[in-house]
């Protein structure tokens, strides 16, 4: 514990949260299909759980950034972004502990309370299955969160992007083996925030987190020999990758709230289900706070360590809502020299590629603040000076239109700062420079007799 917020036990963590009555249960028990969904949907950012008819459900634990920052021990994005930086560069190994307390589920998957979302989604998903797998070759360990469609009561087909756990897949693959992996559902939060970040291959996103909370976090090598499982975990899945196989995945929806397409992807068999006693089962709604959230958070990491190395300071850096926490950026900056903006959106560009609009604003414009930054590009912007127009640069596959085939996009950058040719007083928000009592004033009705007009 840190500060006084758990940071080793997601059920802790939950009472901390329940203890600033921060969190909601259904009144009843929901459907599977589709109810849980809309569940989760109206609590946001409040965390949830649930009954359904194959047990509970947790979600929207890490859909506020305040709780993201306490779950990785940080009181600021700035912090909180240097704390994920270093943790990358000094993972800390897990301390040894013991499996105790959990019951095997067998192999059916059906026994697991596993919702599905949308009306159009190929069949029902696990969304915050934590992936562990060992490089077959070198012993790389790596960990990463993968959506995985339920084909029958023993297989998943896993959406693989070509980072990490696929390399390591493909590796197996080539040698006609299998390649064994654990799935963790419902890890401390931490190990959420680091297995969504991006590390160097080799780094193991588990040893990150634990850097992040001080140490504090335990694991076992007994279940898979040479993968450190981090204990406790509500849920974990031991199977494997099978060699040569492939099975359509999708449709699901994607982090900008648009169906992703449909794909053949590796099949993981389930060879046994070990489950906490009572277990939650942690699901993350696609597109929903808690996944632009858990997904752009290290993002706006690496744009802000590359930024602040072009210049002097940073106020914030901030992927927005409107462009799903991936394809838009925000960044607050202390502007010295007229170049520093386009160099800001240079730099922004190539720490997150899948960057399609860089938005550059003063240090007086909260990048939050939807109506602050569309009020800087309106006044502080002239289109045929300060726009940056990138062509055929590679862009990102969750964005509907860019070239479906070759993935290339334009990119735009926008200079919104103030021109330092300019008095400054010229860009000055006029402000009322008193405060009322926030008791000051008072409902009323025309009627009550309060009021004579």
């Amino acid at each position: 514990m840190t500060d006084g917020v758990p940071q080793a036990d997601l059920r802790d963590f939950l009472k901390a949260c329940a203890q600033e009555n921060k969190l909601k249960l259904s009144r009843s028990p929901l459907r599977l299909e589709f109810e849980v969904a809309a569940a989760i949907k109206a609590a946001e950012p409040h965390p949830l759980v649930v009954r359904t008819e194959r047990g509970h459900i947790l979600s929207n634990v890490l859909a506020d950034r305040r709780r993201l920052l306490k779950a990785i021990s940080s009181s600021s994005d700035a912090e909180a972004y240097r704390k994920l930086l270093e943790a990358m560069n000094n993972p800390v190994k897990l301390r040894p502990a013991e499996v105790r307390g959990y019951l095997s589920l067998g192999d059916d998957l059906g026994k697991l309370p596993i919702p599905k979302f949308f009306e159009r989604d190929g069949g029902y998903y696990l969304t915050a299955g934590i992936f562990l797998a060992r490089d077959p070759e070198t012993s790389a360990l790596n960990a990463s969160i993968h959506r995985a469609m339920v084909l029958d009561e023993k297989r998943l087909a896993v959406r693989l992007v070509p980072r990490h756990l696929h390399y390591m897949f493909s590796k197996a693959e080539k040698s006609n083996k299998p390649l064994p992996a654990a799935i963790v559902i419902g890890a401390a939060p931490a190990v959420y925030v680091a297995a969504a970040s991006s590390p160097p291959y080799g780094v193991y996103e588990v040893e990150v987190a634990n850097a992040l909370v001080g140490g504090v976090l335990s694991g076992t090598s007994d279940l898979i020999e040479g993968i450190p499982i981090p204990l406790p975990s509500e849920y974990i899945i031991l199977g494997e990758f099978l060699p040569g196989k492939r099975a359509r995945e999708g449709p699901f929806v994607d982090i900008l709230g648009t169906y992703d397409e449909v794909r053949e992807e590796p099949v993981f068999l389930v060879h046994d289900i070990l489950a906490r006693s009572t277990p939650l089962f942690y699901a993350i709604l696609p597109s929903g706070l808690e996944h632009r959230l858990l997904m752009g958070f290290p993002r706006e990491a690496a744009i802000w360590d590359s930024v602040s190395r072009v210049v002097p300071r940073v106020r914030g850096v901030r992927l927005t809502p409107g462009g799903g926490s991936w394809l838009v950026a925000v960044v607050s900056i202390a502007k010295v020299n007229e170049g520093d903006p386009k160099n800001v959106i240079l730099a922004a560009l190539a720490a997150h590629p899948s960057l399609k609009i860089v938005v550059v604003v003063d240090e007086d414009i909260d990048p939050d603040d939807a109506g602050e930054v569309e009020w800087a590009i309106a006044t502080r912007m002239q289109p045929s000076e300060d726009l940056v127009v990138v062509t055929g640069a590679r862009g990102s596959s969750l964005d509907p239109s860019a070239d479906p085939r070759t993935l290339l996009t334009s990119k735009l950058g926008v200079d919104a700062t103030k021109p330092l040719s300019k008095s400054p007083e010229l860009f000055e928000k006029a402000r009322i420079p008193v405060q009322l009592e926030p008791n000051s004033l008072e409902d009323t009705d025309l009627l009550n007799g309060k009021l004579q007009l």
